[in-house]
């Protein structure tokens, strides 16, 4: 716990120098001018495929910033809605949602894969899921599944591209060109961590080095297909979350100085340490790709840590949901308790929570672990986004 705490510290520090420094050259490097954005995940980046594949989310979900529900789990906008901002991209639209909601400056424009699509689903997981969706709200669109997607993506929309006959019908399509040049953004992997903590010490073993082999295969499998540019989030800390702490039997003497699960949070720091060693591995084993670690976990933790002084609720308020007699009450959801219908609304600022629903963020904390990972504040090769096309060692 020492040298996470020292490692907040660190990421304190940079974060005040940074911020004064916003606009400026960080790294010397030139822009790579991103055309599109492929963005494969769980629903820490889910801009609408799973509820466009099952049930639809509901309000107050999308309250802040697109006032409706647009599938995103959040009050607004999610890390990878932020990230698009600054590299001057739509938001993504999610692959399978055939209407669409690709925003711009708060107008939905609907469908557009121009400059990229989302793949990512809530409740997805690295390793294909063995319960059902309705069971267990996995996603059955695990990571084999939007890779596949990806690939079908890719041939489909370049034969159309390709067969057009004028730029009004390319207009809405990635241009096959742009697939090698494109940033591919992973966010993975909090599922399978959740999964995982009711495992014996010797399964866990196994499991994780499972899960980092899955990811490192995806990523293998994308640069074969001409990706080359990979910006790989590691997982957060799930020990964190209201729901975990909720939840734990005995919680007492396990939870660290911020409130977290020990155990939980060790269980995701073995994953990102075995991730970060799995990338470093892929730069060698890939030549041309630029690969980013991205320690989304220390990001997350800093806020946490610190949230008096960031201006949000001390942790592990969440903005939405009830708990009402043992009962728990959903975001959005009705419930009869006792005899009266209970319905669980929104707080009445979302922007001072760091928790949205127990499990997601709100707006504002995304916004703020966004800041830090656009500048490559919390990256191992200290590289911003905007330059991410660039490989490690040249830094």
């Amino acid at each position: 716990m020492r040298m996470e705490a020292l490692r907040v510290f660190a990421v304190g520090i940079l974060v005040g120098w940074a911020l004064g420094a916003v606009g400026k050259e960080v790294t010397g490097l030139p822009s790579c001018h991103f055309p599109a954005i492929f963005n494969f995940g769980d629903s820490n980046s889910d801009t609408g495929g799973m509820s466009a594949a099952f049930y639809p989310m509901v309000w107050p979900f999308g309250e802040t910033f697109f006032h409706e529900a647009v599938g995103r789990a959040s009050d607004g906008r999610l890390m990878v809605d932020f990230i698009a901002e600054h590299l001057k991209l739509p938001y993504l639209s999610a692959y399978l949602d055939s209407i669409g909601s690709s925003f711009r400056h708060g107008r939905n424009f609907g469908v557009n894969f121009r400059h990229g699509a989302n793949f990512a689903t809530g409740g997805a997981t690295i390793l294909r899921p063995n319960k059902t969706v309705f069971e267990s709200g996995v996603s059955p669109f695990y990571l084999d599944i939007q890779i596949a997607h990806f690939d079908q993506f890719k041939a489909r929309t370049t034969s159309l591209y390709n067969h057009a006959k004028s730029a009004f019908q390319r207009r809405k399509l990635p241009r096959p060109e742009d697939f090698s040049k494109a940033l591919y953004v992973l966010d993975i992997g909090q599922n399978d961590i959740s999964a995982g903590l009711s495992k014996k010490e010797e399964e866990r073993q196994a499991y994780i080095p499972e899960l980092v082999n899955k990811l490192s295969a995806a990523v293998q499998h994308l640069y074969e297909q001409g990706a080359r540019a990979f910006w790989i989030h590691n997982t957060g800390p799930f020990g964190c979350m209201p729901v975990s702490i909720l939840y734990a039997p005995n919680p007492q003497g396990t939870l660290d100085r911020c409130g977290c699960l020990k155990y939980s949070n060790g269980v995701a720091m073995e994953f990102n340490k075995q991730l970060k060693e799995a990338v470093v591995k892929l730069r060698a084993d890939l030549p041309e790709a630029a690969l980013t670690y991205v320690d989304i976990y220390a990001a997350k933790y800093a806020l946490i840590s610190d949230a008096k002084k960031q201006g949000f609720v001390e942790p592990p308020e969440k903005c939405c949901g009830k708990r009402v007699n043992g009962v728990d009450v959903q975001c959005g959801q009705k419930a009869n308790v006792n005899g009266t219908e209970v319905y669980a609304a929104s707080c009445e600022n979302p922007s001072s929570y760091i928790s949205w629903d127990g499990v997601h963020y709100t707006e504002a904390a995304n916004h703020w672990f966004a800041k830090r990972i656009i500048m490559g504040l919390v990256s191992d090769n200290s590289i911003p986004i905007a330059q991410a096309c660039h490989k490690a060692h040249h830094v």
